[in-house]
């Protein structure tokens, strides 16, 4: 169970430059501020992660994110209300370049995630800071549905250190949208959490 004092917590280790160890709707994840270069690279050194790949980038909160982007067109920002909060990641066009850091070599696409807070993490829901996530464990390494599968290197070296209990295991469905805005066509790149009809039904609705 995620109280708000932990909320709380984990913006001040964010907003200091730490790196947290956090329970998310999926699995276990790492974040950082993402735009904190030093921040950046500790969180891709514990997870053992090239730092040419990209990472998403998370809201708590859908209307923070749909702020953030305000570049975003009408289509896309339907879409972005249609699957978010949800356990997907949305690759979006970024003709802005925001978050570079967490873009890897391909500036111009965003990974954007809002989960969907169960209960017993619904806290967080009151972070206002953006994270870089990724999962919380060794890079090509099993998800973590537990704390205790986190591998205890990382846990040891991180920041701070949240415990939200056991998680469902799967990690995010990847959608790419970046074509949504032109032809809406859209495409999973990873099988996950959310079927493949279901971001289907969603975003015809």
């Amino acid at each position: 169970m995620i109280s708000l004092g932990d909320a709380e917590t984990f913006s001040r280790c964010i907003s200091v430059g730490g790196v947290a160890v956090f329970p998310a709707d999926t699995v276990y994840g790492l974040a950082c501020e993402p735009d904190n270069r030093e921040a950046v690279t500790q969180l891709y050194f514990l997870k053992r992660r090239r730092p040419e790949k990209p990472a998403a980038v998370m809201f708590f909160d859908r209307e923070l994110a749909l702020a953030a982007l305000p570049e975003l067109g009408p289509r896309t920002r339907g879409a972005l209300e249609a699957l978010l909060p949800g356990a997907v990641t949305l690759l979006l066009p970024n003709p802005r370049r925001r978050f570079p850091l967490a873009c890897g070599p391909d500036p111009e696409t965003l990974g954007l995630r809002v989960p969907a807070w169960p209960d017993a993490l619904a806290p967080l829901a009151a972070v206002r800071w953006p994270v870089l996530q990724s999962s919380a464990n060794d890079a090509g390494g099993a998800d973590a549905r537990t704390l205790d599968a986190v591998p205890e290197r990382i846990r040891r070296a991180a920041d701070l250190v949240l415990d939200g209990g056991a998680l469902p295991g799967t990690p995010s469905t990847v959608v790419d949208l970046r074509a949504w805005e032109r032809d809406g066509r859209f495409a999973i790149l990873r099988h996950g959490a959310v079927a493949e009809d279901a971001v289907a039904r969603a975003l015809s609705g």
